[in-house]
């Protein structure tokens, strides 16, 4: 039975669908204004995790992931940058498709985007303003009315008499209550628009999600994520807006992932903190970045550092040491080993717990590789297809093992100076096997010597 925390309830809830064996999961994704950071990494990592173990698990998944294409920060870049909006988005959305490439991640099933979705939003507004959930000043700008929403903190805990605490109405805004939140922006001169019943003007970032997440999933649905920053205030926002609306539940479970951290803040564009996902790539290979983000369960924080991607490192290489010199064939054995990792990711999609197994079985595929080669061979494509919830170890292990080899070294003369050596070892030539050893030392290669074979890999 899959258990899933829900932060609505703050505790762990045996996971029922509204709809049989269908689930239904929204996850707010990327405003495309810049490239994507390791933070943003890390929430889409979590849901492909999660979205990985629900199918392995049976259901049947519809992932929806949306895009924010226009919001004030994609408008002010696109003006230092001299191009459109569209311009700019197009192309983020193109490199932010190449990230998740090569971090390995699955295409969500819908990606709706903001822009596609303006006459729904009007829809929902024009809803709400009808029901007295919002109101248009006459400037046109509309304003969600918070006080009038029954429940409204429920999701963050947060009370609406603590939030009036310092809350005020800044210059230029019609607000009638400083803790109300803007549904449509009027237009103001140069930014793009669209007409809409109270005037030109563009959806606010709260709206957008509601609107493309009932628009895709109906108006209750079963699973609603994103990262942890976005629980207050656009998560209990969304709640707010959605249920006036429909008179509905939104959301029967709430799943929100941990942030990345760097010297205990959060990794963030606005603190000027980040590393995108394509400069970590430059020096890591992406499943150690991977490897990274899936080993800590998705709801703690994880501290990056050099020491964390190189323990990742290590513990891809443990992998795949074990996986090498075996050939590929269906898992076979290891029964006890899937149990225990069922277990694991059944609760709350426990991956270190799960992790902890992987490191469990590769003992055991060493333990027998010679006595038994055949069951090491089952054993390692357990340990492949384990490995694959995760989204790891379905690489051949030498090209894993050898990345970044290219321009450093030239294999081929590794490979010819190791049947050199192999020859004078035959030979009963010991010193020229060291000095042959020693040479390739001094490339920066590591030989690995087991029962018939030597194998290279690239020092650390």
């Amino acid at each position: 039975m899959l258990n899933i925390y829900n932060t609505l309830t703050k505790t762990k809830e045996a996971f029922k669908p509204l709809d049989g064996n269908n689930v239904r999961m929204y996850v707010c994704g990327m405003t495309v204004y810049d490239y994507c950071h390791l933070g943003h990494g890390r929430s889409m990592v979590a849901f492909d995790l999660i979205t990985r173990w629900l199918r392995k698990s049976g259901y049947a998944l519809t992932y929806v992931r949306n895009i924010t294409d226009i919001d004030d920060k994609i408008i002010n870049r696109a003006n230092e940058n001299g191009e459109s909006f569209d311009a700019l988005t197009a192309r983020m959305i193109d490199a932010m498709h190449e990230d998740e490439h090569r971090l390995n991640i699955l295409k969500p099933d819908l990606e709706p985007r903001a822009t596609d979705h303006i006459p729904g939003m009007h829809a929902m507004i024009q809803t709400l303003i009808d029901k007295g959930y919002a109101y248009a000043p006459g400037n046109g700008d509309v304003y969600y009315r918070v006080g009038k929403f029954v429940g409204y903190g429920k999701l963050s805990r947060r009370k609406i008499e603590d939030l009036r605490i310092g809350a005020r109405i800044e210059v230029g805004e019609s607000k009638q209550d400083p803790l109300d939140f803007v549904l449509w922006k009027g237009a103001k001169p140069g930014e793009p628009f669209w007409d809409s019943p109270w005037g030109p003007g563009r959806p606010g970032w709260h709206i957008e999600c509601s609107v493309m997440s009932t628009c895709c999933l109906g108006e209750s649905f079963d699973i609603h994520g994103g990262g942890s920053d976005l629980e207050f205030p656009h998560h209990e926002n969304e709640i707010a807006q959605s249920e006036a609306a429909t008179g509905k539940q939104y959301a029967a479970a709430w799943m929100h992932c941990g942030m990345i951290r760097i010297n205990g803040e959060k990794m963030s564009k606005s603190l000027n903190n980040f590393f995108t996902i394509r400069d970590v790539l430059e020096k890591y290979h992406p499943e150690v970045v991977r490897y990274l983000l899936v080993a800590s369960h998705y709801r703690s924080a994880i501290n990056y550092s050099e020491d964390s991607l190189r323990d990742a490192k290590g513990a891809l290489e443990r992998f795949y040491h074990a996986l090498r010199g075996l050939p590929r064939v269906a898992p076979q054995g290891g029964e006890a080993f899937v149990e225990r990792f069922s277990v694991a990711m059944n609760d709350d999609f426990g991956t270190p717990e799960a992790c902890a197994v992987l490191f469990d079985l590769v003992r055991e595929i060493n333990r027998v590789r010679e006595s038994d080669p055949e069951a090491a061979a089952g054993l390692a494509g357990r340990l492949r297809e384990l490995g694959d919830v995760l989204g790891v170890l379905q690489l051949e292990a030498d090209d894993f093992l050898r990345a970044g080899a290219e321009g450093k070294v030239d294999a081929a003369q590794v490979e010819a100076l190791i049947q050199a050596r192999l020859q004078a070892r035959a030979d009963k030539n010991w010193a020229e096997s060291d000095r042959i050893r020693d040479q390739i030392t001094a490339m920066g290669v590591v030989l690995e010597d087991s029962k018939g074979a030597t194998t290279w890999r690239l020092a650390d």
